[in-house]
């Protein structure tokens, strides 16, 4: 169960515009219901009535699963589903007033909350108003259920679509955005959601005029009650992890600085080779923790050898090559990691045998390790360092392409090419090398041959085995 996503009231310093939006937002949800609500009330109160009864329960029970705010759609599209435009946004007032929302500095709570209320409101009628014009009542109430289906898919368009517009126009004016970029994203985003949702609130409507009442539609919210829970549930769990991750990855930039960033682009690289290989949604997000965390093992290797201003001692030149142990040590325990582990381990192995730690050659090397050392190298040769300008993507995709079959697996860089030529690179992070760190440690190691071009390898660059 989602709760229906909400354009906030914004940031510590209000606009106009935004105070703006709300007023007419509750302007226009007034004029609309007050203009027929005496006739929506004449037959319509009992049902009124018991679902905005039944919407607010919901909303009390379910805002303490972790999603202030939300608001539970099924009970809305039941109300219009079963009533009169204007009573069908009375319905929402009462859980979109009551319902709590996150606390947030500069924020004003009532201010958001008249928002929230006048949004819902707006949309609800809209929907009623969408089925009652194409006799989804009438269609319920005669049976014809292939003609309810079509009125209440166009009731659920019809919400979803003002829904949208109302969160564009309240981004563009609350946030300054363009409304170009305070579109995107917010329709296709809802859409699925809002469909199950719609399904839902159709099934309640038909059971309301069922031959055992509202009785029997009441008895539908109990198991959407659990399964919003579960969602709840799993929505922190998944959370958690980001959060773990993110903290995980703050350490190594922090240790590191040369090289910020890095781990969140090699993840966005990684995820473009595995969206080529059509893998499934769960692996991607894992081959994208793989390719943020690959470098966590930089968290045991001394500081003084990551920065060092020199070349670098065989020792430290073994102290290096140990990170990828070290970051399999730091996220062997995190069981929700899966594959994602097995990548922390073998990014620097090489198809020919020649890499470390352990010298894995070919299928040897896990599928998840073989797409982050693409991912990984053309970060590497497409990021500027100081001591030397980044190469245009061009460049490295022949680079790689060179060392495809001895270095790397070639149907992962065929993978990475043809989303390149799709999709092009525009990575999300940018490296920020600090000042005060030596470009003398890479250009050292170079020259000591850890990273450069022999045996055709990609050459790399600093001694931290990142790249």
């Amino acid at each position: 169960m989602t709760a229906l996503p909400t354009a906030d009231v914004p940031t510590a310093d209000v606009p106009r515009a935004a105070y703006g939006c709300v007023a007419a937002a509750v302007l226009c949800a007034a004029a609309l219901c007050l203009a027929s609500l005496p006739d929506a009330l004449a037959d319509a109160l009992p049902a009124l009535l018991t679902l905005a009864a039944l919407h607010a329960l919901c909303e009390i029970s379910t805002r303490r699963q972790g999603r202030p705010g939300g608001v539970f759609l099924p009970v809305l599209f039941a109300a219009a589903f079963l009533l009169p435009p204007a009573a069908a946004a009375l319905v929402v007032l009462p859980g979109a007033l009551l319902g709590r929302v996150a606390r947030r500095s500069g924020r004003p709570a009532e201010l958001r909350r008249v928002w929230r209320a006048a949004r819902l409101a707006l949309a609800a009628w809209a929907a009623a108003q969408a089925f009652t014009s194409l006799r989804g009542g009438h269609a319920l109430r005669d049976g014809r259920l292939a003609e309810a289906l079509t009125a209440a898919a166009a009731a659920v368009l019809v919400c979803c679509l003002a829904l949208a517009v109302l969160d564009c126009v309240m981004r563009a004016a609350a946030e300054r955005q363009p409304v170009r970029t305070a579109w995107r994203g917010l329709l296709s985003a809802a859409l699925p959601s809002h469909a199950v949702h719609g399904l839902t609130g159709l099934l309640m409507a038909l059971l309301w005029h069922g031959p055992h009442g509202p009785m029997a539609a009441v008895c539908v919210l109990p198991p959407l009650l659990v399964s919003c829970r579960l969602f709840a549930a799993s929505h922190q769990e998944r959370a958690a992890h980001h959060a773990a991750v993110r903290a995980l990855v703050q350490a190594v930039d922090i240790k590191d600085r040369y090289t910020r960033g890095h781990g969140d682009r090699v993840g966005q690289a990684s995820a473009l080779i595995g969206h080529e290989l059509k893998w499934d949604e769960r692996r991607l997000e894992l081959l994208r923790f793989a390719g943020v965390l690959h470098d966590v093992g930089k968290l045991g290797v001394p500081t003084r050898v990551l920065r060092k201003d020199g070349p670098l001692t065989e020792a430290e030149r073994r102290m290096i090559e140990l990170h990828p142990e070290y970051g399999h040590e730091v996220v062997r325990g995190i069981g929700f990691l899966g594959e994602a582990r097995s990548a922390v381990l073998h990014h620097h192995e090489r198809m020919d045998g020649s890499g470390y730690p352990y010298g894995l050659a070919g299928r040897q090397i896990p599928e998840f390790a073989r797409v982050v050392a693409v991912a990984d190298a053309f970060d590497a040769m497409t990021s500027t360092r100081s001591y030397r300008r980044a190469r245009p993507v061009a460049e490295a995709v022949a680079e790689l392409e060179r060392c495809a079959g001895t270095q790397f697996d070639p149907r992962m860089v065929r993978a990475l090419v043809r989303a390149l030529r799709r999709h092009g690179w525009h990575p999300e992070a940018t490296a920020e090398p600090a000042a005060e760190t030596a470009a003398g440690t890479t250009a050292a190691y170079d020259k000591q041959g850890g990273m450069s071009d022999l045996r055709g390898n990609v050459s790399s660059e600093r001694p931290s085995g990142t790249r």
